[in-house]
């Protein structure tokens, strides 16, 4: 289930409980600028099929780096 959470608890996340970060934007806006470690999985194509490279014993942050 979705949560929202703030940065102090996303650095716990990566740091504590190795948490995989998951960056949405489409991949020229990943390439641009992304969180160090995360991976990219655009929203339009984020299905079942383009998770499997995630450890589902571990967190998962989905985050989108926009600007606006």
């Amino acid at each position: 289930m979705p949560t929202s959470i703030i940065r102090d608890q996303v650095e716990h996340l990566v740091r504590d409980e190795h948490a995989q970060l998951v960056e949405v934007l489409p991949l020229d806006e990943y390439q641009d600028e992304h969180l160090p470690g995360a991976i990219n999985i655009p929203l339009k194509t984020l299905v079942a099929a383009t998770t499997r490279q995630l450890d589902p014993q571990r967190p998962v942050i989905v985050y989108c780096h926009d600007y606006q």
